[in-house]
């Protein structure tokens, strides 16, 4: 799993291959007319070298230790139900820095197929991705059923995670109202029907879209700044030109569209000027290396 998939960041052989390679997968997926129902980094996998299932467990134990557990307990102390197990096993970590990492190694794939769907075929109404990486139409337009623009939201989401320090619209433990005020703050006020649908706006902000009873907004361009640029900095490696960071938050900002139909497909998202002329040149030269 990518849980810290924008530190790859700091591996200039691996970043075209994480900025495009997802945008792909998710392309080839639609002209399936499918859509994965569950797009987000921990989704985005690298896939383990082909002999790893030939390794035998005392092999594997030498390399990773032996398994720990740890003993399962209930928050009120009672015993245990039957059916639920009494140990559990940690988890051991795979994973490899990425500046170790080849590009040849570095095979990514989509996992976790479980919520899949054709929404040709099955109105689905409920999402199973998580709050943060939600489109704002699912809770404005829940009698609606999902489908790929949707999804594209999503993706904005994810690459913002590959390429930035922090989620695009975050909040520890957040709810709908709260990653509602995210999308205000970022993208401008919503669709005038949904505006006056969400009752909580007056505690956030004034009809005309300005916060108030809290701190001053954060605007996408903001949030660029703060989650991709001034980190950059800090590590010592160069910030965004402004050709890209421009092509960059266009694009975002037609994926983020806050009406569905606006956003453009996945095949159109990686005809962007940003996948173009940044992404794609540098998933070739990875290829290359």
């Amino acid at each position: 799993m990518l849980a810290s998939v924008n530190k790859l960041e700091k591996s200039s052989r691996l970043q075209g291959q994480f900025r495009l390679r997802p945008n792909h997968l998710l392309e080839y997926i639609h002209t399936q007319a499918l859509a994965h129902g569950d797009l987000h980094s921990g989704n985005v996998l690298i896939q383990l070298p082909s002999g790893f299932n030939k390794i035998l467990d005392e092999e594997l134990y030498k390399i990773y230790c032996e398994p720990e557990f740890e003993a399962v307990t209930g928050f009120d102390g009672e015993e245990l139900s039957p059916w639920i197990p009494s140990r559990a096993i940690i988890p051991v970590w795979l994973g490899e820095a990425s500046e170790e990492l080849q590009p040849s190694d570095a095979k990514i794939i989509l996992s976790d197929f479980g919520e899949a769907f054709s929404p040709a075929k099955q109105d689905k109404f409920e999402s199973c991705t998580p709050l943060v990486n939600q489109a704002a139409e699912i809770r404005f337009e829940s009698t609606k059923p999902l489908s790929f623009p949707s999804e594209i939201w999503s993706l904005a989401c994810l690459i913002w995670d590959i390429i930035a320090q922090s989620p695009l619209f975050g909040g520890f433990l957040a709810k709908e109202d709260d990653m509602t005020c995210e999308h205000v703050d970022a993208l401008g006020i919503l669709p005038p029907e949904w505006w006056n649908k969400w009752n909580a706006r007056h505690k956030r902000f004034s009809e005309d879209g300005k916060p108030i009873n809290r701190e001053s907004y954060r605007s996408l361009e903001d949030r660029f700044e703060d989650s991709v640029q001034q980190p950059r900095r800090a590590e010592k490696m160069p910030p965004c030109e402004p050709a890209e960071r421009d092509a960059l938050l266009s694009m975002l900002r037609s994926i983020l569209s806050f009406r569905p139909e606006s956003r453009p497909s996945a095949k159109k998202v990686l005809a962007s000027e940003w996948m173009v002329n940044w992404a794609l040149p540098e998933y070739e030269k990875a290829q290359k290396s």
